[in-house]
């Protein structure tokens, strides 16, 4: 009897690799992180237009992100096998200086070759 490939994504694996995305976001690692989204993967965040695949997050996370630097603090991270809801706290610093505090939610979808078929972020500030 041959075996079926899995088909989708253990919570766990799920979990890691959206952990693994909040330390390339608070390291400064651009290129990094958005090697972990899908080409056609699409981001969604309050203020921007949709963000398409590794371009997208790269022009963002390298250029666009009005946030110089900072750190996430994950409080809640929940998964159903691919989908995994994250609650927290992100505390750093503008290009312009100005301290932000702000609390955040985000949803990711994890396909099965690991990569991020897509993200939402929500926002309790706008335009961050």
């Amino acid at each position: 009897m041959t075996s079926v490939p899995e088909l989708t994504v253990p919570s766990s694996a799920a979990i890691a690799v959206v952990r693994r995305f909040y330390d390339l976001v608070d390291s400064g690692d651009p290129v990094g992180l958005s090697e972990l989204f899908a080409p056609d993967s699409v981001y969604h965040r309050p203020g921007h237009p949709p963000m398409l695949g590794p371009a997208g997050l790269l022009g963002f996370y390298g250029r666009d992100r009005p946030i110089r630097a900072g750190n996430h603090t994950l409080t809640t991270v929940v998964a159903d096998g691919p989908t995994v809801g994250v609650f927290g706290e992100f505390h750093g610093v503008l290009h312009s200086g100005e301290p932000v505090d702000l609390r955040f939610a985000d949803s990711f979808t994890v396909r099965p070759d690991g990569l991020f078929a897509d993200r939402a972020t929500y926002f309790f500030t706008p335009l961050v």
